[in-house]
C-alpha cells in the first residue's frame, strides 16, 4: 500500500510539473509575440535578431517568401520604405508540445511594406523551438482573413 502512494504521488506531482512548465511557455511565447508589436512599432532590429532563428522563413500575406536576411533588411530601409503605424493581435492562442510551441492569432496592421502602403488583416502561426534555452521563431505563415 505504501509503494501505490509513493507511486502515486510521484505521478501526480511530474502531471504539476508539466502542467506549471506548460503554463511558463504559454506566458513565455505570449510576451515574445506582444513584444514583437512593440518592435514593429519603434523598428526595433535587435528584438528579431534575438528572437528569430538564423534560418526562419516566412510566408508574408502577399504570396512571397522572407528569410531572417530579408527582414533585417527591410528594417534598415525604415522609415523611408518600412514603417508599421499602427498594429494589433487578437485572438492568441499557444499551443505547447515539449520544445515546441504553435502560436495563432489575427493580426490587424497599418503599415508602408517595401514603399507600399498596406492596411490589412491577417491570420497567421509562428513555430518556436526552444534552442540554446531560449525559444526562437523558426517558421511563420500568415494570409489575408476573409
Amino acid at each position: 500500500m505504501k509503494r501505490i502512494l509513493v507511486v502515486a504521488s510521484a505521478v501526480v506531482l511530474s502531471l504539476v510539473a508539466v502542467s506549471v512548465a506548460q503554463q511558463n511557455t504559454v506566458a513565455a511565447i505570449t510576451k515574445i509575440e506582444n513584444d514583437s508589436i512593440k518592435a514593429d512599432l519603434t523598428n526595433d532590429k535587435t528584438f528579431y535578431q534575438k528572437t528569430l532563428a538564423d534560418d526562419w522563413t516566412f510566408g508574408y500575406s502577399d504570396g512571397v517568401w522572407w528569410t531572417k536576411a530579408d527582414l533585417l533588411k527591410q528594417l534598415a530601409d525604415h522609415p523611408e520604405k518600412n514603417k508599421t503605424n499602427k498594429e494589433e493581435f487578437s485572438d492568441l492562442k499557444v499551443r505547447v508540445y515539449g520544445s515546441t510551441a504553435i502560436a495563432t492569432y489575427t493580426d490587424s496592421f497599418d503599415a508602408l511594406v517595401n514603399g507600399e502602403h498596406e492596411v490589412r488583416t491577417v491570420i497567421t502561426t509562428d513555430t518556436f523551438v526552444k534552442i540554446g534555452g531560449e525559444w526562437k521563431v523558426v517558421a511563420s505563415h500568415s494570409c489575408k482573413k476573409q
